[in-house]
């Protein structure tokens, strides 16, 4: 089963206080690299939405069928700088699965 989840995150003032080169140098050296590395098991999407959301100032867009890569994804994620500076405050994953019901109606028909 493919799994959607959707991570709503917020940037600090430690972020922001990096230049744009700083910013970008970082996501060349480590996030882009950490995506490739999973690229196989996820599809990782990155979206700004400071300038329409009050709350959220990014979100990221995962799709995968594996959720044990996943989990070591977000395990280097939160052994980077973007956990322990902070870069970026998680405010809240959520986890679905497009159409589930309907795989559920099917297997509970076999």
């Amino acid at each position: 089963m493919k799994y959607t989840i959707l991570i709503l995150i917020s940037t600090t003032e430690n972020w922001l206080r990096l230049t744009r080169e700083e910013r970008n140098k970082f996501n060349e050296t480590f996030f882009e690299p950490l995506m490739k590395k999973y690229s196989e098991f996820l599809n990782v999407r990155l979206f700004d939405s400071e300038s329409t959301n009050a709350k959220h100032t990014d979100f990221i867009i995962i799709e995968t069928s594996d959720l044990n890569q996943y989990y070591y994804f977000w395990e280097e994620v939160r052994d980077s700088e973007i956990y322990t500076v902070p870069y970026f405050k998680v405010d809240d994953i959520i986890i679905g699965q497009e159409g589930g019901f309907k795989e559920f109606e099917r297997n509970m028909n076999k």
